[in-house]
């Protein structure tokens, strides 16, 4: 048969091999490599090791990348003073403790700074442990962490220290941070298995032993200014101010919702007010702060920023709650000249149609 009558084979034709049942995994069709089933393979103990040290490998550096993708996305750094500043933490899953000294554990890269809002609205966070390093800390930047307990710092630290789990700075003149649920620390420490509610009539004088231990806290004579949200939303109903605070700065104590009391102590004795010598008192400072009932605004006070008090009077059953009615040292004109005031620093309540400011009784005289 000539070339051009050479039949060219159908690639749609079936083709059938007739091969033996015993046959099936040797048969050796000409043309193919033979099969190898039965036979030894050439260096398989080699081939096998080198299969295993591949998926090590593989495994291994799936392991790392992965680690390294979780941990790029909890820190969040930028380059500060020769160091590095933590902008953003954000919480995996279930951590509840961090130290923040260096980027990765790396000692030659040192955390120098933390930046506002850095923690904001963590709710596994219970323990924060400052490290040498830090120079700065936002005071924003420890914004509503809801379970945050203490806040520690290294000894070595030049700039901060903590007093039993609270933030100030060196030389304990500013407070800076008091955690949200530093009472549930202060409870397990005085003995408590449970909160008492202040509302349980049968417990009523076990109660008073709990706020007093739980509740309360009394700044250190040494501090003279109260930081930016330094108690915002602490679960207190008395603090207790050094007669030498002179700024109370915005937000201090922002929906602090159960403080009742703020009271001051030093040189002057004891007393149910702001301290005497106070100058600053920052916008929304108190604000929503609805336990309280009494307020006296000391003639020391040079400036009262925006809200400061607001959202501190609400209605309840047709009746006033809360500060119904606020107290100044000086007489109307001269809290005019003297007072910076910010917009609507004073609380308003609903009446009738319209919002109304509660009475300023001017030129009033401190309680006892």
């Amino acid at each position: 048969m000539s070339k051009k009558e050479k039949k060219i084979a159908n690639p749609n034709e079936e083709i059938k091999l007739d091969i033996p049942a015993d046959e099936i995994w040797t048969y050796h069709i000409e043309g193919l490599q033979a099969p190898s089933v039965g036979k030894p393979v050439k260096n398989e103990k080699a081939k096998k090791i080198g299969t295993i040290i591949l998926l090590v490998i593989a495994i291994g550096l799936s392991i790392y990348f992965s680690v390294r993708a979780v941990h790029s996305e909890t820190y969040k750094y930028e380059e500060y003073n020769g160091g590095y500043e933590l902008i953003k933490f954000s919480n995996p899953g279930e951590t509840t403790e961090i130290t923040i000294d260096y980027v990765d554990g790396d000692k030659s890269k040192p955390i120098k700074a933390i930046h506002e809002y850095a923690f904001n609205c963590d709710e596994k966070l219970l323990t924060i442990n400052i490290g040498k390093d830090i120079e700065t800390i936002d005071g924003k930047s420890i914004y509503s962490v809801w379970n945050l307990q203490n806040i520690h710092v290294d000894e070595a630290n030049k700039n901060f220290c903590d007093i039993d789990g609270v933030l100030y700075n060196k030389d304990k003149t500013e407070v800076i941070c008091y955690p949200i649920d530093h009472d549930a620390y202060l409870r397990e420490k005085a003995g408590y298995k449970e909160e008492i509610p202040k509302d349980d009539e049968k417990r009523a004088e076990e109660y008073k032993v709990y706020r007093e231990k739980v509740q309360t806290y009394t700044i250190p004579e040494t501090v003279t200014k109260i930081g930016k949200l330094a108690f915002n939303y602490a679960n207190l109903c008395v603090v207790n101010m050094p007669e030498g605070i002179e700024t109370v700065e915005t937000l201090a104590f922002f929906k602090c919702w159960d403080l009742a009391e703020i009271n001051t102590y030093g040189k002057g004795g004891e007393y149910r007010s702001l301290p005497e010598g106070i100058k600053y008192i920052g916008s929304d400072a108190f604000s929503y702060c609805q336990g309280l009932s009494y307020l006296f605004i000391p003639d020391s006070v040079t400036y009262i920023g925006h809200h400061a008090f607001w959202d501190t009077v609400y209605k309840q059953d047709g009746e006033l709650k809360g500060v119904s009615a606020i107290n100044v040292a000086l007489d109307k004109d001269a809290f005019k000249d003297k007072v910076d005031t910010g917009d609507q620093w004073a609380p308003k309540y609903d009446w009738k149609l319209f919002k109304k400011t509660v009475d300023i009784n001017y030129g009033a005289t401190r309680e006892k």
